[in-house]
């Protein structure tokens, strides 16, 4: 019985064509360098004979500012108002910006200043140096933009808070500061008829759906000193 392929002179032909053209195409494939594959590049910390300084890994172009790092908002960067600390903060004060300033306080300020802001944190009871009341009149004389710049800069004892606190909840923690200086020496005269109906009815909380959770920028409240 004769082979179905070499039975059928063209057909064989167009086999050993294929066979031939698919030997060709692994030769050339195994004959293709790696750097094709491996493209030239320096390796982070290499040395580079280009340039003069023998240093692959370039400076920034001088003024370079990351996408997103420009802080064209001077006052929410810098706590200040022209060359004065300000007095007004750089966005809306909400019960929501309250809120968030309470959660980050008790977490980075209370360890030293106490949940009551009277300096005498946990750490404080274990032998380290006391802060300042924030009741004391010093500092209930301080503009906020004076606690936004000891959070950012630091003062005596007290580290930078910069890298774990960015700057808009550094401005909710002053206005929470302000909240808990205000606790001390607020007054009936200083609350609304709402808040008074609630206060003798001993609520603590505000109705549900009534309003002030806004993050940051989009309460209705007029900006506060």
């Amino acid at each position: 019985m004769k082979h179905p392929v070499t039975s059928n002179p063209r057909r064989a032909r167009r086999s050993l064509c294929r066979l031939g053209l698919g030997l060709l195409l692994a030769a050339q494939a195994s004959a293709c360098r790696q750097d094709m594959h491996d493209a030239a590049k320096y390796e982070p910390l290499e040395i580079s004979a280009f340039f003069k300084d023998q240093r692959a890994a370039r400076p920034f172009v001088a003024g370079t500012i990351a996408r997103g790092h420009l802080k064209e908002d001077k006052l929410l960067h810098t706590g200040r108002d022209g060359d004065a600390l300000s007095e007004t903060f750089p966005f809306p004060v909400t019960a929501g910006v309250l809120a968030r300033g309470r959660e980050r306080f008790n977490i980075y300020c209370s360890p030293c200043h106490a949940r009551t802001g009277e300096g005498n944190g946990m750490i404080v009871q274990r032998g380290y140096k006391q802060p300042p009341s924030f009741h004391d009149e010093r500092l209930r004389a301080m503009a906020p933009g004076y606690f936004f710049q000891v959070m950012t800069n630091g003062f005596v004892t007290m580290p930078s808070y910069a890298l774990q606190v960015g700057a808009e909840d550094r401005w909710a923690i002053a206005a929470y500061i302000r909240a808990l200086q205000l606790s001390r020496h607020a007054s009936a005269s200083d609350l609304t008829a709402d808040e008074k109906t609630r206060l003798e009815k001993g609520e603590t909380e505000p109705a549900a759906g009534s309003g002030s959770g806004a993050a940051p920028g989009h309460g209705k409240e007029a900006h506060g000193g």
